[in-house]
């Protein structure tokens, strides 16, 4: 199926400025970093907190490295990624001297209506259900593809705040929430929230001008681009350099 270039499909009438904002962690020296216990009865890949950007971080905020990734829930090499990556960033977390955030770098309009789902039940499902998301992308495209040009052309052409529900419903992503704890109701208000919406697509302008971000996934580790690294067996050893 034909996706219409970049954000065109938004259509929300969005006027988009990059904030020029700088992230302040402190270069990775290589020295091996120190293992942080969690806080009594708990685990650092189970502290998930949202940032005041409204990203959520997972793991100890003081931590050494700080590993971001901004990724695409359409595409396929992110999905590649959370599979092989998903389990290895949570032991790396869990001994506290690394956080992780994944940041949604929207692409298209099924990005968009992923991304508002994934982010649908706050911080203690967010990781799980972007994990599932990816697990279940095969069958969400499949959904797609099927739909056709013109039925997918109908449902962009929807109001703003109806056009995501709409297609949400249509690749069985509603449904899909539900089962994973995310009532109707809830989906349907998360996917007619056009200011959550605008704000993905803001964050695809910010990143784009702070990162010169050409392709996902992308890795920010520390403030800076991680160069030449979209896999796992790329990344790990630059992780293992800074020091974990």
């Amino acid at each position: 199926m034909k996706f219409l270039p970049g954000l065109a499909l938004v259509a929300l009438s969005l006027t988009l400025a990059a904030c020029g904002k700088t992230d302040d962690g402190a270069k990775p020296s290589g020295d091996p970093i120190a293992a942080v216990a969690p806080p009594a009865g708990t685990s650092w890949s189970e502290t998930v907190a949202q940032t005041p950007d409204g990203y959520y971080l997972m793991g100890n905020p003081s931590a050494k490295l700080k590993l971001v990734e901004y990724g695409s829930y359409t595409c396929s090499h992110c999905r590649d990624f959370s599979t092989e990556a998903s389990a290895e960033i949570r032991k790396i977390v869990d001994s506290g001297k690394m956080s992780y955030e994944f940041r949604s770098f929207v692409r298209d309009p099924i990005d968009i209506t992923t991304s508002l789902l994934a982010a649908c039940g706050g911080k203690d499902v967010f990781y799980p259900l972007t994990e599932q998301f990816f697990e279940n992308q095969g069958a969400m495209f499949d959904k797609a593809q099927a739909l056709g040009d013109d039925r997918y052309k109908a449902l962009m052409s929807a109001p703003p705040a109806q056009r995501f529900g709409q297609l949400a419903q249509a690749l069985g992503l509603v449904d899909f929430a539900k089962q994973r704890g995310i009532s109707e109701d809830q989906a349907k208000q998360c996917l007619a929230d056009t200011a959550a919406a605008e704000k993905l697509a803001k964050g695809v302008e910010d990143a784009t001008t702070q990162y010169q971000i050409e392709g996902t996934p992308t890795f920010i580790l520390n403030g800076s681009v991680v160069p030449d690294t979209a896999n796992w067996a790329k990344l790990q050893p630059q992780l293992k350099a800074a020091g974990i």
